[in-house]
């Protein structure tokens, strides 16, 4: 038995509809309470580190400066400390959006050694786990995916502009979105494969394809929408995978409407109960644990053969297959 959490940045409890969208509801699904940041909006540099420990930022210490930038990353403190010497203030958050639009530096790379580091448990401790893209929590920080390998090349098809609606703009809009939507397909394909892979108890998989069309779209809301219905079909093929002892939860970190973050995220669920006590981000992690510690998911699932077994595609082969593809 497995469970299975997709984290989807910016899924929106407004925007989906239970027939619209029977994957992102499943069976049961609510609005969550989240956290505001310093910049008085969410933020998914501080909440998945939030989710995945169930400590508000305060607590666990991943916060945006006062001007809304994360400058943990070398390269962005590098810039604040010059911000610091030689700008105004009101320029800082200008320095923070050119440094990472226009050089290789990539937000929520904290790597996963920062939480045992600083006497932090996450929700991976002591378990047969598979992370996946979750921001902040970096396996293995000299390495990246397909949907990272994306965010790093956007340039000016995602340029972050403090003054423009949802503080980000793009040249083509189109061509983003379908960059946007691979990103999507990329890691819901990597949370299957490791949950066909039967070695898990738990795969947790982040994408942020939502998130990045909403900041552009506050004036095309046919491609927000348009990608609501693609993921919803994307989170179905993942869902048509699970036998029936496993679990999928999705979670996200605020919902984002007319190109800005909004206060309220979600929760959705294929058994009711595990988001009956979730009422905040800061519940998932406790959530989750409570469906781990109190049911049987180790072991390979019965309603599959093993991973390389049968007459089946062995897991090793097909992540030979995804790396030779560059997806990997």
């Amino acid at each position: 038995m497995t469970l299975v959490v997709l984290g989807v940045d910016a899924l929106d409890p407004d925007l989906v509809d239970a027939d619209a969208h029977p994957n992102l509801t499943l069976a049961a699904h609510r609005a969550i309470e989240t956290i505001d940041s310093h910049a008085g909006e969410p933020s998914t540099h501080e909440l998945w580190p939030t989710i995945i420990t169930g400590l508000p930022p305060s607590e666990h210490g991943l916060e945006l400066g006062d001007d809304g930038v994360a400058w943990g990353n070398p390269v962005l403190e590098f810039g604040s400390a010059v911000a610091d010497y030689l700008l105004p203030d009101s320029l800082q958050t200008r320095l923070g959006a050119w440094l990472l639009t226009n050089t290789d530096t990539d937000a929520f790379r904290t790597p996963a050694t920062y939480y045992a580091d600083n006497d932090l448990t996450t929700v991976f401790d002591g378990r047969e786990a598979e992370p996946i893209g979750v921001p902040n929590y970096v396996v293995d920080p000299d390495s990246e995916d397909r949907e990272h390998a994306l965010r790093r090349s956007l340039g000016n098809l995602f340029e972050r502009d403090p003054e423009a609606t949802g503080g980000h703009t793009s040249s083509d809009p189109e061509t983003f979105y379908e960059q946007c939507m691979e990103m999507a397909m990329i890691r819901i394909a990597r949370a299957r494969r490791a949950y066909r892979g039967g070695r898990h108890e738990l795969v947790f998989a982040y994408t942020s394809g939502l998130d990045l069309i909403g900041h552009v779209t506050y004036d095309r809301p046919e491609l927000q929408r348009a990608a609501y219905d693609e993921v919803d079909e994307f989170v179905g093929e993942l869902r048509a995978d699970l036998g029936d002892d496993d679990e999928l939860l999705l979670v996200s970190d605020h919902g984002l409407q007319d190109g800005v973050h909004t206060h309220e995220a979600m929760v959705a669920a294929t058994d009711g109960s595990l988001v009956e006590s979730i009422e905040s981000v800061t519940d998932v992690r406790a959530a989750i644990d409570a469906e781990l510690d109190g049911t049987d998911h180790s072991g390979t699932p019965t309603h599959r053969p093993a991973a390389g077994g049968g007459d089946g595609v062995g897991g090793d082969r097909v992540k030979e297959q995804l790396e030779d593809l560059g997806y990997m």
